[in-house]
């Protein structure tokens, strides 16, 4: 029933938007100077080296880069959220769901949906601060990739215009101002049905572009995950990115069912049928987000002065069973986690030559703020029907009302001391004001906590990057700085340890990082970019599975390299790759809750990379294959140790021996996997792609976490519950097949 629903909604998705735009099918698409580019062909050729090339004189770090339009339209994706896989060493995965955030693994951290990658799409801050599910939740799904028209990315602490979640990555995603009239469908395996109506006509001086997306996908599982999306877009702008504006408007909504990480024993034991089953099938959520965005350029005297507003509406439901019996042994663990957001900012900056002397010389200052008002919680539930919060430990539930609000100035200073010696030094202070209103306070007080109070907080932030040109070919960079992450409000106020969290964390955890790094271009087919570096952080943001969210917990160090090397081997290929490799520990040893200690970081991988090959207009052909591969990891914090068997089960345990527990350090697998897309450009404006995805089905982990729950029939046996490694599959090969029609061509 609810298929058929939603192909009834696809179909009449598809119709209004043949009517919409077949009513302009003629006409030719009149674009501004600044994005005559976009208006061509529908996969132009690429020059993502060029513009790598380009950042030689102008980079302050080697681990900063663009990414161009052409590439990421590309790029094989079967979510939106991998387009941010184009930068180097990032992986982009899920743990449960289509309608859940992403998970992202970067630099050796496990990032969980968003968490210390500050993101940014057409101008708008993503990250969510004090969520519900995740510190930082970055939730892409309401992006069209068919609208991405650039991505710019930057990692480490050393750039004053990056700030809250930015110290370990930034991305920022702009949205193209003009787009050829077409229509596609997209049918694929596993349930898979898309429809995408968008195109753009002159109005006035400007612009007028409009998307509309319709999507659904089962997936793999035994209970489907039958999501549906629709998204819309309407947008205008005049001008360029020197003197020019949008205002855009989106509206995104998702419904789905979801099969969480369920633990291995469920599947050794027959409880589920394999790795696609589920023990709860009415696990799911509901998400809606709508925006309206405003950004700007204006050239003013010899300075450019930048800017941008939004507000943005969020309303999340996540219904998850993470420990299934553990809390409550006669209805079972599912809770609720909700949220209903109202986010409002916006930023400017201005940059000026300023010559120091005879020292060329360019000042930019920047100014931001940004004001939160969020409902959210946890609490008990039951085939997502509510139960009372007094049946479960008053940890387990949370009813919050939180006031966030959060500025911040910047200075940089970019100067050339010589032809061959530059600068780049930066100063930022953050200030950050959170109040809490627990709701919950009179049950949470049973336990010796409140979520409720007020914090503040300013963290001055130095930065500092200093470059040498050794040749025309050849740049040397060096890197310090301090960048810092928030903390949920909710953790900051608590005057006690709750589950895994540490009490009294500071709102702004920071974040000490240094980098040496080179960027080479020996021929002009062939880049280089090489780096090596060091980052502290103050306060490890850490998943604490049992109650499916991240917590502020003990310090972290990582070191680490990172190299990449693009190859234009002729006009129509071109060859990608990228490594990462990682080293990540705490600084001092945690109970992970599972009764093992030690300083190893769960789910932080010690290496990540990808490589790639794009086939650029080979007569009607273009098309991308790509690896994207994620190293093994830690899954416990060390071994068992006695004294934390004794404190995680304390009901049943006297030593590690007879502790419900693995003895020797627990360690998750990773993957490798390879895709491909095809495009096949007809004459009159058709054109057909086939990606195929996991092209040698391979059988591997998605997501595996280390964690303790208790099945059904464990309830008498397991007082206090059993670890157990959890995993998420990755989709088996599956296929999805894409014709469009381009008006007007």
């Amino acid at each position: 029933m609810k298929k058929a629903k939603a192909q009834r909604a696809i179909a009449s998705t598809l119709l209004a938007g043949v009517a919409c735009f077949s009513a302009h099918a003629d006409q030719a698409i009149t674009t501004s100077p600044a994005d005559s580019s976009n208006s061509s062909s529908p996969l132009q050729e690429i020059t993502v080296t060029a513009r790598r090339l380009d950042l030689l004189g102008t980079a302050s770090t080697a681990s900063e880069g663009v990414v161009d339009d052409q590439e990421l339209q590309l790029t094989p994706q079967y979510r939106p959220g991998q387009l941010l896989e184009t930068v180097p060493g990032l992986v982009v995965t899920s743990h449960s769901g289509e309608g859940k955030a992403n998970q992202y693994l970067l630099r050796g951290y496990n990032l969980d949906h968003g968490t210390d990658l500050e993101t940014y799409v057409d101008g708008m801050p993503i990250n969510q601060p004090t969520h519900a599910h995740g510190q930082g939740y970055t939730d892409l799904n309401f992006m069209i990739p068919e609208l991405a028209d650039q991505l710019t990315y930057t990692k480490g602490p050393y750039y004053a215009n990056d700030g809250d979640v930015g110290a370990v990555g930034s991305v920022n995603m702009q949205y193209r101002n003009v787009i050829p009239d077409e229509v596609s469908t997209t049918v694929g395996t596993l349930g898979f049905q898309r429809i995408l109506s968008a195109g753009s006509q002159s109005l006035g001086e400007g612009n007028l572009l409009a998307a509309l997306e319709v999507q659904h996908y089962d997936g793999p599982f035994v209970t489907p995950d039958d999501a549906r999306k629709e998204n819309a877009v309407l947008r205008y702008s005049e001008g360029d990115d020197k003197n020019g504006y949008s205002v855009t408007a989106m509206v995104y909504h998702q419904l789905w069912t979801n099969t969480t990480d369920i633990p291995l024993r469920a599947i050794s034991e027959g409880l589920v049928p394999n790795e696609f089953g589920t023990l709860n099938p009415t696990d799911g959520g509901r998400a809606w987000r709508s925006s309206l965005s405003f950004n700007m350029a204006q050239t003013l005297g010899q300075g450019q002065l930048t800017g941008s507003t939004f507000f943005i509406d969020n309303q999340l439901h996540l219904w998850n069973d993470f420990t299934h019996y553990l809390i409550d042994p006669i209805h079972g663990d599912q809770e609720d986690q909700f949220e209903n957001r109202r986010a409002l900012g916006g930023q400017v900056n201005y940059s000026l030559p300023v010559p120091l002397g005879p020292f060329e010389n360019v000042f930019s200052m920047g100014a931001l703020a940004r004001d939160d008002i969020n409902h959210l919680g946890r609490l008990p539930s039951e085939d997502r029907i509510p139960l009372p919060t007094s049946d479960d430990p008053a940890s387990a539930s949370n009813d919050d009302k939180v006031y966030l609000f959060a500025s911040a100035l910047y200075i940089q200073a970019t100067t050339h001391w010589t032809s061959q010696f530059r600068s780049v030094l930066g100063f930022r202070d953050d200030y950050q004001h959170g109040t809490d209103i627990d709701y919950l306070a009179a049950l949470h007080e049973t336990a010796g906590y409140t979520n409720g109070g007020t914090a503040r907080q300013s963290l001055p932030q130095p930065k500092a990057s200093f470059i040498y040109d050794a040749t025309e070919q050849l740049e040397f960079y060096a890197s310090i700085g301090r960048g810092f992450h928030s903390a949920d409000l909710r953790g900051v106020n608590q005057d006690t340890s709750v589950d895994l969290g540490l009490p009294h964390t500071s709102l702004l955890a920071k974040q000490e990082g240094q980098e040496i790094g080179m960027r080479a271009t020996p021929k002009s087919d062939l880049a280089f970019t090489f780096s090596v570096y060091n980052l502290w952080q103050q306060s490890e943001t850490v998943l604490d599975p049992d109650v499916g969210q991240d917590i502020a917990g003990p310090p972290s160090r990582r070191y680490g390299f990172e190299i990449n090397a693009t190859y234009e081997i002729n006009r129509n290929l071109e060859f990608y790759g990228s490594y990462s490799g990682n080293h990540a520990r705490f600084t001092h040893p945690l109970d992970d809750g599972t009764g093992h200690l030690g300083d190893y970081i769960a789910d932080a991988p010690i290496g990540s990379g990808s490589l790639a090959l794009y086939l650029k207009d080979l007569g009607p052909w273009s098309g991308g294959l790509d690896y994207r591969y994620l190293g093994s990891y830690a899954l416990s914090s060390g071994p068992c140790v006695n004294s934390a068997a004794v404190h995680d089960f304390p009901g049943v345990a006297t030593s590690c021996a007879n502790a419900p527990t693995a003895l020797g350090q627990v360690n998750g697998k990773g993957f490798g996997q390879w895709n491909l897309d095809a495009h096949y450009a007809f004459e009159a404006g058709w054109s057909a792609s086939l990606g195929i995805y996991n092209l040698f089905n391979t059988h591997a982990p998605a997501a595996e976490f280390w964690y303790v729950d208790r099945l059904q029939n464990e309830i008498g046996s397991y007082p206090d519950g059993r670890a157990d490694i959890h995993e998420h599959p990755l989709e088996p090969i599956m296929a999805r097949f894409t014709i469009t029609k381009r008006f007007g061509s």
